[in-house]
């Protein structure tokens, strides 16, 4: 199996969508790859391998939480992970909006009565 084999494979079969591969143990086989082909998949599908260490109970909720949801805790813990970044962002994104409506509010608000026209009125 080369690596345009394996590449197709992850990018071409709408069966591991739909759940029709790879969700029994009748469907995994182990394979030996290439470190060339090992980075070849992870490049096709955007992973980075990284090293972290986490509690040893934090590792064993991860495990009993995927378990109960019926998944890999290491799957559970990148589906966690994006999720978090992805509220941050929008987080982010909102407060930005906010800042640039007050803004532009305080802007108008300004224009309308410039702060000599203010002065004007409490005199008169």
């Amino acid at each position: 199996m080369n690596t345009t084999d394996i590449i197709g494979m992850i990018e071409g079969d709408e069966k591991w969508d739909s759940g029709e591969l790879g969700q029994d143990e009748a469907s995994t086989k182990a394979i030996n790859l290439s470190l060339e082909q090992q980075q070849a998949i992870d490049d096709s599908v955007a992973l980075q391998m990284i090293s972290i260490r986490l509690p040893k109970s934090l590792i064993e909720d991860y495990k009993f939480l995927g378990d109960f949801h019926g998944i890999k805790y290491q799957t559970l813990m990148r589906q966690i992970l994006a999720r978090f970044a992805d509220s941050e962002m929008k987080d982010m994104a909102r407060k930005a909006a906010n800042a640039q409506i007050k803004a532009t509010r305080q802007a108008a608000s300004h224009a309308e009565n410039p702060p000599e026209s203010r002065k004007r009125k409490k005199l008169a």
